[in-house]
């Protein structure tokens, strides 16, 4: 899809691989709309985009707050006109064993990453539907694909996240709107940022290395997923094996090959930052 002259929506576009993404939409010729929880940071990130040329808005939202969302959401479009492209970036994470945590980190993390999304899209999706065309991009997890110790609670809601998108997919063909096209973006560990400190072992870090940039996913999602269409690009690339070797692999084989990987304790030295 050619974006130059569309119009973007990011949550949790202050920061990360939000902001990251705000920069390659705003240098591919697209006018943003970023959506945070923090102002202070909003801030900032406008006036360094503004200082660059790009065109953007700013709104301080809370995603899981169904009300703002639908007001923000009307807010942006009658300073845009229409939302062309929705990108859903904000998360949270918490780690710890699952009876360690609290309900109410449970609960935040499944408003974050799973009810939020349920929202933006509600609010964006009837105008991509009237006028069927339009690209909503979920930013789902390595842990979408494959569980991890320690990140039992988030690792559901980012596998949500993946099915929600191909299901939408589903129902967007089903509804004769094939022009509305959907996306999931999983990234494994970064090296730093709300994953810092999270890693494989020796032998999974090669075989799965750490990404190293927020602009690598960043990259993805624009690239991969808004030009090029693509349905669940992964970074880095060699994350493509997970699912292979799930469908290949007899499953007590396959948990065994995610054990010398070192993906079940891969969480021992996090640093315990949440965005």
């Amino acid at each position: 899809m050619d974006i130059h002259g569309k119009n973007a929506v990011v949550t949790g576009g202050a920061m990360g691989i939000g902001l990251a993404t705000v920069k390659r939409l705003t240098s591919a010729g697209c006018r943003v709309a970023l959506w945070d929880i923090r102002a202070d940071a909003l801030s900032q990130a406008k006036g360094e985009l503004r200082r660059a040329g790009g065109e953007v808005l700013t709104y301080t939202c809370d995603v899981t707050d169904a009300p703002r969302v639908y007001a923000c959401a009307q807010e942006t479009i009658a300073a845009m006109g229409r939302v062309d492209i929705l990108v859903n970036n904000a998360g949270f994470v918490h780690e710890g064993g699952f009876l360690d945590q609290p309900d109410a980190v449970w609960e935040e993390t499944i408003a974050v990453n799973l009810t939020a999304l349920l929202y933006t899209i509600r609010a964006f999706l009837p105008g991509m539907y009237e006028r069927n065309s339009g690209h909503i991009v979920n930013v789902s997890s390595a842990a979408g694909l494959l569980g991890v110790g320690g990140l039992s609670v988030y690792a559901a809601t980012k596998w949500a996240v993946f099915g929600l998108t191909e299901s939408m997919r589903f129902e967007a063909w089903n509804a004769g709107k094939p022009g509305v096209r959907w996306s999931s973006v999983h990234p494994s560990y970064l090296a730093e940022g709300m994953f810092g400190g999270a890693r494989l072992n020796w032998l999974g870090n090669i075989v799965i290395p750490l990404v190293r940039s927020h602009d690598t996913i960043a990259k993805a999602i624009v690239e991969g997923a808004l030009k090029r269409g693509k349905y669940s690009p992964k970074r880095p690339r060699t994350l493509n094996l997970a699912p292979r070797l799930r469908g290949l692999l007899p499953d007590p084989l396959f948990q065994k090959v995610l054990v010398l990987l070192g993906v079940p304790k891969s969480m021992h030295a996090f640093k315990g930052r949440s965005t």
